[in-house]
This record gives structure tokens, C-alpha cells and sequence, in this order.
């Protein structure tokens, strides 16, 4: 989720070698800061899983010159949310980039502002129990709405219910690659 291959190598490629501590204490490298000041949730977003997921993919869709919705976003999770971005280096091995809200924004801002970035879900296969929640959200991301798509994969999404609305406690994604193709059950059924 949240940012392709493609754009995500842009942002985060500092986060790589020397991992994302060293990347925060680096300033002569590290973006500006981004304010995201607090408001209160929505309750259409906070109130069901469908509305969570709607808001997930809405605040960081939109075309280039075009402010995110930051405040809107940071509604939707925990205090101490951590995104996981996984990719590979180039021999192959595992590489995750671990990121706080904040930090996400303030990397992911000024790429997606500048360049244009729609995400939409295509498929989602949700496991519930309880009061928490598992959902696997099958993403595309075009830079222009009905553009070409740029990149595929799967948003791994943890949630739980509080009594009152539904939280994000984390997310972590994966792009599609070609030695990681998505898997026929998390893709829509062919018509």
C-alpha cells in the first residue's frame, strides 16, 4: 500500500542501507516536516470495517499539486501505529522499512503531492473474530485516476473494535513483483 515500487524507491530509498534511525538523524537528507495537526474522526470512517478501509485508500488518493488528507489519515489509527513496507535489496534478501506515522507522511508527502497518487482496493478477504480483525486489501495504484496502474499488491491490515470504532493497530504491504505474483484468492474472481 501506500506508496509503489516505483514511487516508493524514491522516498524511502534513503531508509535503506543504514536503516530508518539513522535516516531520522541524517537532516542534511531528511524531508521537511509535515504538520499534521489533530482532529477528530469521522464517524462514517471509524464506524465499520468497510468505512475504515474507504477512508485507508481516500486520504492518500489524489491528483499532483493536491494536499493528503494527513489529519484525516492519523484519525484512523492507533497512537504508536508502525507501517511496514516490504521490498527487497538486490540480492533478493527481505528488506523491511519500518515507519511511524509521521514519518510515512513526511517521506510519502512530497512525492505523492508532486507526482499524483490514486490506490483503490480490488479485492479483500477480511477474517473476524471478536472484536479484532484481519483484513488482506488487494491494492492498484495509478498515479492519474484511470491511468495505467503502476503497481499491484497486498496491504496486511490489523485491527480491533474498542466498543465504540474500529482502530488500525498495523499495516504492512508488499508490492507485486515478478518473483511475487499475486496469489488467484486475492484477486477478484474472473468474470
Amino acid at each position: 500500500m501506500r506508496i509503489p515500487a516505483g514511487l516508493r524507491s524514491l522516498v524511502l530509498v534513503i531508509f535503506l542501507p543504514a536503516g530508518f534511525a539513522a535516516a531520522q538523524h541524517a537532516t542534511a537528507s531528511a524531508p521537511p516536516h509535515v504538520d499534521v495537526p489533530a482532529i477528530p474522526p469521522r464517524a462514517e470512517d471509524v464506524a465499520t470495517i468497510d468505512g475504515i478501509m474507504k477512508a485507508f485508500y481516500d486520504v492518500i488518493s489524489g491528483p499532483a499539486g493536491q494536499p493528503r488528507q494527513w489529519s484525516r489519515d492519523r484519525t484512523l489509527y492507533i497512537a504508536d501505529i508502525r507501517f511496514v513496507a516490504m521490498s527487497e535489496d538486490k540480492a533478493g534478501k527481505p528488506l523491511p522499512q519500518i515507519a511511524t506515522h509521521q514519518q510515512f507522511v513526511d517521506y510519502a508527502d512530497p512525492v505523492l503531492v508532486k507526482d499524483g497518487f490514486y490506490e483503490s482496493e480490488i479485492h479483500r478477504v477480511t477474517q473476524k473474530f471478536g472484536n479484532i480483525a484481519h483484513v488482506f486489501s488487494t491494492y492498484e495504484s495509478r498515479q492519474k485516476a484511470g491511468g495505467p496502474i503502476i503497481a499491484r499488491g497486498i496491504n496486511s491490515i490489523e485491527l480491533f473494535y474498542d466498543g465504540k470504532r474500529w482502530w488500525i493497530a498495523s499495516n504492512i504491504w508488499d508490492d507485486e513483483r515478478p518473483d511475487n505474483p499475486l496469489p488467484p484468492q486475492y484477486l477478484p474472481e474472473k468474470k
